[in-house]
Order: structure tokens, then C-alpha cells, then sequence
């Protein structure tokens, strides 16, 4: 999918017919990210570089989108997580809906927010990028909208109707595109206030330097009336050790570099996730959560304070293998950049 999707992009990028590209979901979901249960199989089947074939890919075709040439418009319906908001979260109209879902839930299965996520995940508002990254929630389209991961808010019984209109706009402007995609914007109220209001504990917890100081922040706030905060307490004592570090650290220095950085450096650590170099956590999560599903994965190590800082500089270290090669990303200009700011 990933190799054909790249392909039908750079036709439709080179083809002077073309004014912009609609990208949506078949089915109930935008796209729930990518077959892990399948990475996993092809690695323990054949060789680790299976695996970071398919993440070169993946990489490769992120960075298409996020360079694109012509306006991209991903209508967002429905659950999009992992590989699916790498697709879309760094494209220029994000539209969501009533039923949409994110989630970059990595870290629960011994991975780490991958796919561009340092980089879109660390210019949100504060610390909220932190917030998501190590704790895997799920938020709506309203939410999604406040935060900036989202454009746009339209209900999903006005997507058909917003589709045809731009199927038949004849410019690739995007001004001109951003003022049709209003015409169809849910115009009653949505609710942000809950946004709002979390952020100001979010920034205060999540602002901390190491995984351990945000986690004894939280149980410092929590009083068991709010939710989300039982919830992120939860997921971060259910997490991967190592993933949540790899996560903090990865999202921290996306905050000082461009997107072809974050990229670059997040396929190294990922191929060191898939080859097993420091830990095989990513293993041992596709165990307990994907192929006998007992919840109960055993991480090693299993507590934070054993992931040493010289067990994350493995991870950022270019692999000591002769079947591992940096990514290279091509040289784009894209005039969607200042076509965004304009926006």
C-alpha cells in the first residue's frame, strides 16, 4: 500500500491536470497506522531489515506528502493513529469530524511515536505533544481542532458534499481552496473549553525533563477527579520504560529541528527498535497485546530508572551492521510551506 500510494502521489504531483489531491479513508477509520503484526512476522520469519525496509517507506512517502508541490486534503473521518497521522498531520488542510479519533498509542506496545510524530507532536501548544506521545490518548476532532492537529471541523453528513465542490474547483490556490473548505465548517458550538483547561495541568506536569519527574507530577495533581489524569497515570506505568524515554527524548529534540531531521533521525532509532540492538520491548509488546493478547507484556527493563542515558545514546547511534544505511531523503521545495503561512 505504502509503495503504491507514493507512486499515485508523484503521478498526481507531476500531472499539470491535476489542481489538488483528496486523500480519505475506505471504511470507518482514515487509517488505524500501520501491521505491526505483520512487521513482526516478516522480522521473525526472515531478518530485521525486513521491517526497516517497510519504515524507509513509510519515511519516504510521509515526506512526500509534507513536501507536496500541489494543496493536499485529507479528509479525516474516523480513527487515525500511528502511520495514519504520519500520513496526514503534516499536510496542509486536515479536516476532521464528529467521529473522529487520534492516537499515537506506541509507547503500549514497546515502539515510540515514529512516522514525522517529533516533529508535529512537539509544536503543539505547550507541552500538550508530550502529553500524547508518552501517554497514547485518544482525542477527538474538536480537541484535535483546538490543539492545531486539525484545519478544520465539518460533520460528516457535509463531507460528500465538500468533496464535490472541490472536485469541481478548478485552481489550486490555497486561499481559494481554505475559503471553500469555510463554507462547509460546522458553524454551531464545540465545546474546547475541556482542551483549555487540561493544557494548564498538561504544562505543568509533562514541562518536566525526565519521564519519572513528569509521572511523580501527576500523582502529585491526582485527587481521582479528573479522568485523565487516572488515565495518564495508568498508561505510563503500563508503557514500555524505554519507549517512554525513547519518546521524551525523541519529541525534545523534534522541537529544535526541521522536519527532514526528525525523519531522518527517527529511522535510525526505529531500525535499532526492530533489530533488537538495546531491547527487544517491541517484541514482547506485539506478544502481550497482538498475538496472545494476555495485556501483560514484560518489559526489560521493566522499571524507568534502569533505562540509562547510555542505553538511549544506542538508540540515536548510527547501527554498527552492514545491512543498515541512512536515510536519504531527495532535495524538495515545497510551496506549500509558505502557502501554510499565508494560511
Amino acid at each position: 500500500m505504502v509503495s503504491q500510494i507514493h507512486v499515485a502521489m508523484r503521478t498526481y504531483e507531476n500531472d499539470a491536470k491535476v489542481n489538488l489531491v483528496i486523500v480519505k479513508g475506505k471504511g470507518k477509520a482514515f487509517c488505524a497506522g500501520g501491521d505491526v503484526t505483520r512487521v513482526v512476522l516478516y522480522i521473525l520469519a526472515g531478518h530485521w531489515t525486513f521491517a526497516a525496509s517497510f519504515y524507509r517507506r513509510q519515511l519516504m512517502l510521509d515526506y512526500l506528502l509534507a513536501t507536496y508541490k500541489k494543496p493536499l486534503v485529507f479528509l479525516i473521518n474516523g480513527i487515525v493513529m500511528g502511520g495514519g497521522a504520519g500520513l496526514s498531520m503534516n499536510g496542509m488542510f486536515r479536516i476532521v469530524t464528529e467521529n473522529t479519533v487520534f492516537a499515537m498509542p506506541e509507547v503500549l506496545i514497546g515502539h515510540f511515536p515514529d512516522v514525522g510524530a517529533s516533529y508535529f507532536l512537539s509544536r503543539l501548544p505547550g507541552y500538550y505533544g508530550e502529553y500524547l506521545g508518552l501517554t497514547g490518548a485518544r482525542i477527538n476532532g474538536v480537541e484535535m481542532l483546538a490543539c492545531g492537529l486539525a484545519t478544520h471541523f465539518v460533520l460528516s453528513k457535509d463531507l460528500q458534499q465538500l468533496e464535490n465542490a472541490l472536485c469541481e474547483l478548478v485552481s489550486s490556490d490555497a486561499l481559494t481552496i481554505s475559503k471553500l473548505i469555510n463554507k462547509f465548517i460546522y458553524s454551531g458550538q464545540t465545546n474546547q473549553d475541556n482542551f483549555h483547561e487540561r493544557l494548564e495541568t498538561i504544562n505543568k506536569c509533562f514541562c518536566k525533563e525526565t519521564v519519572e519527574e513528569i509521572l511523580l507530577s501527576l500523582e502529585e495533581m491526582n485527587s481521582g477527579a479528573d479522568k485523565w489524569i487516572v488515565e495518564a497515570i495508568s498508561s505510563l506505568k503500563s508503557a514500555s520504560p524505554t519507549s517512554l524515554k525513547i519518546g521524551l527524548r525523541s519529541i525534545r529534540e523534534g522541537r529544535k529541528q526541521t522536519l527532514e531531521l526528525c525523519i531522518a533521525r527517527e529511522y535510525i532509532v526505529c531500525s535499532h527498535v526492530v533489530r533488537g540492538t538495546v531491547t527487544n520491548d517491541f517484541f514482547e509488546g506485539a506478544r502481550a497485546l497482538l498475538f496472545e493478547k494476555d495485556k501483560k507484556p514484560k518489559w526489560e527493563p521493566s522499571q524507568l530508572c534502569r533505562v540509562s542515558e547510555e542505553m538511549l545514546d544506542k538508540f540515536s547511534a548510527e547501527l554498527d551492521d552492514e545491512d543498515f544505511k541512512c536515510l536519504q531523503l531527495p532535495a524538495r521545495s515545497s510551496p506549500s510551506t509558505e502557502a501554510r503561512a499565508k494560511l
